[in-house]
């Protein structure tokens, strides 16, 4: 792990920290996070972001529910080999939106760049042995750009109530209908998070 950087993402050591902001009880990272109606920026409203990192330095973290158009064969065929080429490149956020990201789960944990839980973490930017890491991987999401908070940001956002937490699962992670992320967790919640789920786009047309 020591040196690599995940594939086409920042530097391991913007993403690392070594403990918790002070207004947060926990650490967020290996969460979700679900954009609740308060969020209208539009790169954030109804979406669903697992958490990578979050610490003293900020937080970091990838949309789970926002598929491109565009297959992983046709954008960045060279890593057809992590991903299935027709599988979609999925837009993780609005910071790096060039810089790919691909997260994966792992048989060889040790061949991640950075892991996130025991078994889940990114793909090194630089391969050595690709076989090795062909065999060692499970199966793997491609991003293109990532969601990122400055110190103490994600903490006033938590504040004025624009996230609501839940765990991830992995079938969120590697959902195979990000369309229906959004509701999907929030009626897992139940009560009135599944009252939200319901809400239309635009709250007017009701």
């Amino acid at each position: 792990m020591g040196g690599h950087r995940p594939l086409g993402g920042a530097p391991a050591g913007a993403l690392s920290a070594v403990g918790h902001n002070a207004g947060m009880a926990e650490s967020l990272k290996g969460r979700l996070l679900i954009a609740s109606p308060r969020i209208a920026d539009p790169n954030f409203a109804r979406t669903v972001v697992y958490m990578t990192e979050h610490g003293e330095e900020g937080a970091m973290g990838l949309i789970l529910n926002r598929a491109a158009e565009t297959t992983v064969g046709e954008a960045v065929p060279e890593l057809a080999w992590l991903a299935e080429a027709d599988e979609v490149v999925h837009v993780g956020g609005p910071v790096g939106a060039q810089a790919v990201v691909v997260l994966a789960e792992w048989d060889a944990p040790e061949a991640a760049a950075l892991l996130v839980e025991e078994d889940l973490g990114f793909v090194p930017a630089e391969i050595e042995d690709r076989d090795f890491v062909e065999a060692a991987l499970r199966r793997a999401r491609v991003f293109a750009g990532h969601a990122g908070w400055g110190p103490g940001q994600l903490e006033v956002e938590m504040e004025e109530e624009s996230w609501i937490v839940e765990p991830a699962r992995r079938e969120d992670i590697f959902t195979v209908e990000p369309g229906e992320l959004w509701a999907t967790v929030l009626r897992r919640k139940g009560r009135e998070y599944a009252l939200l789920a319901t809400m239309p786009v635009d709250p007017s047309v009701n």
